[in-house]
């Protein structure tokens, strides 16, 4: 009798079935996980968003429940000269705006520059500023991250008389005195990071410009 053929775990085809199911397990598995997981992440995400717009406004408390402190803040629409559609925010209290809250963005050394700018009423003084995404160089532009530079920004003026975008990241430190009667407009300048600062002046005075929001801002002054 010939003998009873006997299974070869080694064999090209076992191999290649054990490979295939195995990467059918692993693949329902990750497909399963990101299901899982994303509504916790999206969470995740909206309570990140949520926590810088509170923190360029100045609201943010430490240990504090960011939903509640976040219901006094309320989404708008303003359409720019593109024609598209922005998102922005105002903090209200008793129906008046007690700030605006507007996103920026643009080009940085190594990759974009992401962030929100809050105005006063008055569309004209900024009330503070915070990026939460870019590439800049760490412990050299990364600078725009620090709290004592960002404080810098509180009370200057972005519009000029003639209501063209002047707020400006200067080279070195701008002083501060009558003899720069533009000083209500400069900030200092980050040392070692030049370039960091221009394209900060840049992107401020683009969507503070006519292309951005410069046309909304001046609805409210």
């Amino acid at each position: 009798m010939p003998d009873k053929k006997t299974f070869d775990r080694d064999s090209i085809s076992n191999t290649l079935f054990v490979s295939v199911g195995l990467s059918l397990v692993c693949s329902i598995l990750v497909a399963s996980a990101a299901v899982v997981l994303k509504p916790v992440q999206l969470k995740n995400a909206e309570e990140y968003r949520q926590r810088i717009i509170l923190e360029v406004a100045g609201l943010m408390q430490a240990d504090a429940d960011i939903a509640e402190l976040f219901a006094t803040i309320q989404s708008d629409n303003v359409e720019i000269a593109s024609g598209e559609s922005v998102e922005i925010y105002l903090e209200k209290s008793d129906g008046a705006v007690k700030q605006i809250i507007l996103p920026i963005s643009g080009p940085g050394l190594w990759s974009t520059m992401r962030g929100y700018l809050a105005v006063a009423p008055d569309g004209n003084t900024v009330k503070g500023i915070r990026f939460y995404e870019h590439g800049e160089t760490p412990g050299l532009g990364d600078q725009i991250d620090k709290e004592d530079w960002r404080a810098l920004w509180v009370g200057k003026r972005i519009f000029d008389d003639s209501n063209s975008p002047r707020i400006e990241v200067v080279r070195g430190l701008a002083l501060q005195d009558d003899s720069n009667p533009n000083a209500i407009h400069q900030i200092d300048g980050l040392s070692g990071a030049t370039l960091t600062g221009n394209g900060v002046t840049k992107l401020v005075q683009h969507w503070m410009g006519p292309e951005g929001f410069g046309p909304y801002l001046e609805t409210r002054q």
